[in-house]
Formats: C-alpha cells, structure tokens, sequence
C-alpha cells in the first residue's frame, strides 16, 4: 500500500474504496468470464481439405446452435462446464467432439458412402460439388431466383430437386371387431425401407414418413424362433403383453419362419441378371456397388447354377449367355465390363430377361430374375402401373422377379416395392457394402430361395375381449377377408430361413379410451351375446400358404388366449421389436404413437439386444440415437421458424 503513504486520512480513506472496487470489478470480470466460454474453429471436408459452408453445431443438452459460414468458420458461446459439440450436415457423417480446455476445434467431417454429385448454389457462391439427399436444402440469407444447373432456386431457399418418389401411406387405423372381425393380409419379406431409412439418417436428416414402413423395419432383423416340425415349411408363433407406449393396451406379435436349408438341399438355380447401366446409374454408390453386389452373389453359386446377364440401358441386350455357377472367372469379367451411359428402357429389359429365363427354366428349380437398378425408367413403359401390367402377366410363368435398388436422389421407391410385389420376389435396397454382403451372403437362401408362396395371414379378434385393434405397418399388403381363401389372389413369398414379423396393438374390451370415443348407434343395438361369450380366446389367427410348385394352398391354424405376458418376462425379441415398431412410429409422427419416445425404446433395445452376432440390432441402437438427436435439431429449427 505505498501509495497511500504520505496522505490525508480523507485521501486514504477515498483511495481506498477505489482500490476496494477494482479490485471486485476486475473478479468480477474474471467470474464472468470463467463461467462464459467462446468456441471457435473452421470445418473442412476430409476427402479434399476445402471449408464447408452451412454445417450444423449444436451445444449438446441445450438449445444453443449455430452454423458455418462461407468460410467453413464458426463460432459458438455458452456457459456450459461441459461442452460437447454436434456437428450435422448433410451428405458427411454425423460427428460428436468433446471440447476440453481448448477454444479453438477444428474439424474434419468424413462423407457418407452413398453420394448423389449435384452443384448448388449457396448465397452469392457455387458450393464445389458435394454429397447432398434429394429433399429440401435450405441456406439462410440467400434470395436467388430461376434454374441452376437443373436446380430450382425459390425465394430465400436453395433447393435440391427432390426426385425420389414414395407410394403414399394411409396409416392403419383402429377398428371395431364388431364391424371388423377379421383383419388379412399379405406377408411382407421386403427389409428395403430399413436400409434405405438408414441411409438417410446416417446423412444428417429424417427421412419423409411415406419411406418409413415399419413392417420392413421390423422384418430386417433376424428372430430366434423355432422352425417348423414334420413336413411344414412355415411355423407360426404367437406372443401377448402390454404396449410400451401405452401400458394399459395390448401388444400381440404374430411371427412365421420358414424351415431352414442347408446349401446342399437348395434347388438348382436358373437366373438372370438384369442390370440398369443407363446413365442414372452412374456414381459410385450406384454401378460400383451393382457390380461388388453381383460379384458377391457369384461367390455363392454352385456348378448346378446357371447365371444370364442382361443389361438394359437406352435398349435391352444380352450381355452373356447362361453360364454355369462354376464358371466364376468368365461371369465376373461380365460384370467388371459394364459402363453406365444413355437412357433407360427398363420395360424391354424385363421382357427380355423373362424371355431368357423361360428359355432356360428348370422344373422344380429356383427360376428368378434379380433386377438392379434405381427403378428410373424414363423409355418405353415406365410409369408403376405400366411396370405393375407387365409383371403381373408373369405371374403364372413360375419365375420370380426380385428386386435390388441402389442409389440416391433419383430412388425410385415406388416402382420397385410395386415389381417386387407383383413379381412373386422381394425388394432389398443396397446402400453400402456391408447391405450388400446381407442380402447375397448373409441371407443367401431366404433371399432367392422361395419354401412357400402367396402367404396370407388372417387374423380373427373376439369381441367379448377386444374393443378395438390396429395392425402396425402392412398398409400396402392389406387383402380383403374373402381374398383370404381365394388362390387366384397373390400373397407374399417367403424364402429359406427366413423370419417374419407383424404386430397388432389391441385396446382391451370394456377400457375407456380416446381412440373409441364413439356414440353409440341410434338403430341398431350390439348383439348382447357378442360380448358375453364365455370364450377366453383373444383372437384366432390363420395362415395360408402354397407350396413352390403348386396351385392349391394349405391353411394352418391356432389361438391364443387372453393371458398377456408381463412385459418384463416377454422374450427379447418381442421387446426388440417393440422398439423398432415404435421407432417407426417416430419416424413418421404417427396419430397413434401415443407415449412412444426415443429415450425409452433405446433402453429397451439396449436390454433386449440379445445374440448380436451380425452387429444389425447393435446398429440400429446407433441409428435410434442419431435419429433422437436429429429428431431433437429439427424441433429446435420448427420452434425458430
């Protein structure tokens, strides 16, 4: 304190409480800017070094965001102790940083291994070419108008054309067994709207609600259930709880699974390749992964296997004879040859490979066509209901039709569930090499060797027990009651191995509930023995199937009583199902989700896990997090706008 000395007691007492107040100024100024914290840095793309403007940050447990500049540079304030960045942009992978001590995070975004090269314009600059989905891409702050590069650009938005197209989904509602005691439909071995569901959230966005059908989702997981005894290609399996998002309803699963076959017991194999190398194929996430999934397919043919290939781009042709399984050399040098240019007659390419495969059918063989392709014809026939036409004339012809879609941005979705569905196949849709390895290694049988066909399920619910019920899913394999008993109309196919999934949720007799908030009717009363029968079943439930090489199907039946399984004791495949059924109805912001939540399905998959020896379900926890955190971003933005 030497420099009071020397002073008047008044000086020394009023230079005193000046040094008194910096003093506690200058803490606070440092208590202050301990607790307030700035973070800054650049984003670059890791395969070429350059800044990406418009990424996504996030503080992690807050509502504090922000995004890059044009620059790639970005810089965010918070308060936070902890501070953990998310870091979302579309077309690189999702990327979570702790930030310690530093203040300075530069980061690297990897890209995604699906790509769609298009050039958009952001602001006042042409972004270099980069990875982006087909759906709407917005960067604030720019106002261009007209076409860019076949881009339209609107008002303050650029937008990415949306090409990818989507049948329409009317959500299954609940239904009054009184008016609607039975409840039939097609089986559903189609996986295509997983993969392609999580290709677009591994991008860094939710998918539109019309990608998301649950039963696929459902059906992409593998299920330990018991094969069929004596002679039967398909076993039925029953199992009753509580549903998780609504405890005081039901939650019943109905599952099939076909008899497993060794290799050895597999029939001959008559198939055709039939490959799009139009130019829409071209990219690598299109013909590359067509050739690498052909490639594979090839690996697991055996001598008695014959193989044609087919090639369709502005004309159909026949890019190699059948040639037998062993022959492994000369079929992949085939496929290693071909180049995506022209247009697309996907039309004369079917027509072809059905001539070829007719030409070389074997009885009591495997007879298929496999088709890869992004399902955009653009020559000839080419709309779903010209494509519908002219599988459906094939379907006495005794060869299937399954479908394998690739790419992005142009998908179309909606042509090849519609091919697949009336080609008497299944629709798998190859995002990566490892969906790829799935659908032709993994699941080699149950994907091209069909134990049963035109399989339907009808299920009977009893009044006296069920208020109300509602199938999850299936709403475009939905049959009328009396298609059940009639042959001529087609179900679904079921391979070798091959494990199926549908649930139903009930609402149980005498709850009051929402979902059947209905006066009751003026002229005409129920029926009180409707209600009162003595019966303890809940419901009936029937299938009905055709073996490969016959016209006439067989039924199997069985009930389950009213006795639902403490959700806790249920089996772990019903409560990992549950879970994946309620993330579809996340994903599509169903009326009926009810109390379903990211949270509580994760856990539940989390604990349900069970055998995991292909690391799918270990997968899907990871996709259910990410779609949690983008499904939390996109409140956020809602809320802004």
């Amino acid at each position: 304190m030497e420099i009071l000395k020397g002073m008047h007691p008044p000086a020394k007492i009023h230079n005193m409480k000046r040094i008194i107040y910096l003093i506690m100024l200058f803490l606070g100024l440092t208590t202050f800017n301990s607790t307030a914290r700035t973070i800054r840095g650049s984003v670059y793309g890791a395969d070429d070094k350059k800044p990406i403007p418009g990424v996504s940050i996030f503080v992690k447990g807050t509502n504090i965001r922000t995004s890059t500049d044009l620059n790639g540079q970005y810089a965010v304030t918070t308060k936070e102790e902890k501070v953990v960045l998310l870091f979302s942009m579309i077309g690189y992978e999702f990327q979570q940083v702790e930030a310690k001590k530093s203040n300075t995070i530069n980061i690297w975004l990897q890209p995604t291994k699906t790509s769609l090269q298009e050039v958009v314009v952001m602001g006042y600059q042409t972004q270099r070419k980069r990875v982006f989905t087909a759906s709407v891409s917005t960067v604030p702050g720019t106002t261009l108008t007209g076409k860019v590069a076949g881009i339209q650009i609107r008002g303050a938005a650029t937008v990415l054309q949306d090409r990818e197209s989507y049948k329409g989904i009317i959500e299954n509602g609940f239904l009054n067994p009184v008016k609607e005691p039975l409840s039939t439909f097609a089986i559903d071995v189609d996986q295509a709207s997983y993969s392609n569901v999580r290709r677009m959230i591994n991008q860094g966005q939710l998918p539109p609600k019309d990608a998301v059908r649950t039963e696929e989702l459902l059906n992409y997981f593998h299920y330990d259930l018991q094969d069929p005894v004596n002679q039967d290609p398909v076993a039925i399996h029953t199992e009753l709880s509580s549903a998780p998002w609504n405890p005081r309803h039901r939650l019943l699963r109905i599952a099939l699974k076909a008899k497993t076959l060794k290799t050895e017991q597999l029939p001959p194999s008559n198939l055709v390749f039939l490959l799009d190398v139009s130019g829409s194929m071209e990219g690598p996430n299109r013909l590359p992964l067509v050739k690498a999934s052909m490639k594979m397919l090839v690996d697991q043919l055996r001598p008695e296997d014959h193989v044609a290939i087919v090639t369709y781009a502005g004309t159909a042709g026949l890019k190699l004879g059948s040639t037998s399984g062993d022959q492994k050399t000369k079929l992949k040098e085939a496929i290693d040859q071909l180049e995506a240019s022209g247009s697309t007659a996907g039309g004369d390419g079917i027509k072809m490979a059905y001539q070829i495969a007719r030409e070389h059918f074997i009885k009591q063989g495997n007879n298929r066509i496999i088709l890869a392709t992004d399902g955009d014809f653009n020559v000839g026939a080419s709309s779903d209901e010209d494509m519908e036409k002219l599988v459906a004339n094939e379907k006495n012809s005794g060869i299937s039709l399954s479908v394998l879609g690739f790419g992005m941005g142009n998908l179309k979705d909606s042509k090849m569930e519609t091919i697949a569905d009336k080609g008497h196949g299944n629709y798998a849709y190859i995002d990566n090499i490892s969906q790829a390895r799935k659908a032709m290694v993994t699941e080699f049988g149950s994907t091209l060797f069909t134990v049963a066909k035109d399989v339907k399920i009808q299920v009977e619910f009893n009044p006296g027990k069920v208020q109300a019920y509602r199938l999850i899913g299936y709403e475009n394999r939905l049959l009328a009651k009396e298609d059940f008993n009639n042959d001529e109309k087609m179900g679904g196919d079921i391979g070798a191995g091959h494990s199926i999934m549908a649930l139903y949720e009930i609402i149980p007799a005498g709850l009051k509930d929402n979902f059947r908030n209905v006066d009751p009717l003026k002229y005409q009363k129920p029926k009180d023995d409707i209600f009162n029968n003595t019966s303890l079943e809940i419901v009936t439930v029937k299938f009905r199937y055709k073996n490969p090489d016959s016209k006439k199907s067989q039924v199997q039946m069985t009930t389950l009583n009213d006795e639902p399984t403490p959700f806790s004791k249920t089996t772990d495949d019903f409560r990992f199902a549950s879970a994946v059924a309620e993330f579809g109805m996340l994903l599509r912001n169903s009326e009926y989700k009810q109390q379903s939540d990211f949270t509580n399905l994760i856990a539940r998959a989390k604990a349900a896990k069970g055998k995991d020896d292909e690391g799918y379900r270990t997968e899907f926890i990871s996709l259910a997090e990410n779609a949690k955190l983008l499904s939390k971003n996109n409140d956020i933005a809602m809320n802004e706008k």
